[in-house]
């Protein structure tokens, strides 16, 4: 792990400087904008891929895919890395699915967003319980949708949205690794921070605080500790 050094400072300069430095920056940063809307019409683009009827587990028992988007047409799924009986899952998927909160908000966009999981549903509420998330988990254990997914049992984490016509489920957009970022807010904060994530990895200037990759992460116990049953008893 490499120290801050006393220098880890921007350069000082008058306002005018700073002024232009920032102007730059700005034309990268609004070029960076247009591209992600171009990015997003091409999504809207994409053809789709009609899905069976799968049947998932919820806190009431079975229910079909279908039944899972509620009364919207659009469902986003963050599918949790998971290892049966496991104390603690992964913690990027218990820290990143932490954030999602209020998403009443993807009512007005005719959207819901949910966790599904390929572990046992007793477990999977039990840890949700435990690390305070409060997003609707399912269970994908007594079927392939997982795996047919890009999310098998054993597997990584992934994204999938899917649209319901009628009784009718179809894929529309998948993503994993660092295409989730997009999904998450604390890395957009983090950016704009004169350190950044503080990661090996990144180009920095000399001197500036950087750590191993995922150090700063919070881990499970981590969010448990913060949002989780006991927070609740302080």
């Amino acid at each position: 792990m490499s120290e801050q050094t006393p220098h880890a400072l921007p350069p000082i300069v008058d306002r005018e400087t700073w002024q232009t430095e920032l102007d730059d920056l700005r034309r990268r940063e609004k070029a960076a904008t247009r591209e992600l809307d171009a990015i997003a019409a091409q999504r809207r683009r994409l053809p789709m891929v009609e899905l069976p009827d799968y049947t998932l587990i919820g806190p009431n028992g079975p229910l079909r895919l279908v039944d899972v988007f509620q009364d919207h047409s659009q469902l986003i799924v963050y599918h949790h890395m998971w290892s049966d009986g496991a104390e603690w899952q992964c913690g990027g998927c218990t820290g990143l699915t932490s954030q999602w909160t209020r998403l009443g908000i993807l009512d007005n966009y005719d959207a819901r967003m949910v966790v599904v999981t390929n572990g046992p549903i007793d477990e999977a509420l039990a840890y949700r319980a435990k690390v305070g998330n409060t997003m609707d988990w399912y269970s994908s254990s007594d079927s392939s949708f997982g795996a047919d997914v890009d999310a098998p049992p054993g597997g990584g984490f992934a994204v999938n949205v899917f649209l319901r016509d009628g009784d009718k489920v179809y894929r529309t957009w998948h993503t994993t690794g660092r295409g989730t970022e997009q999904l998450s807010y604390t890395f957009a904060l983090i950016d704009v921070l004169p350190w950044g994530r503080q990661e090996e990895w990144q180009d920095s200037p000399d001197g500036w605080p950087q750590s191993p990759t995922y150090s700063k992460w919070l881990d499970s116990p981590d969010v448990a500790r913060l949002y989780g049953k006991s927070a609740d008893d302080r």
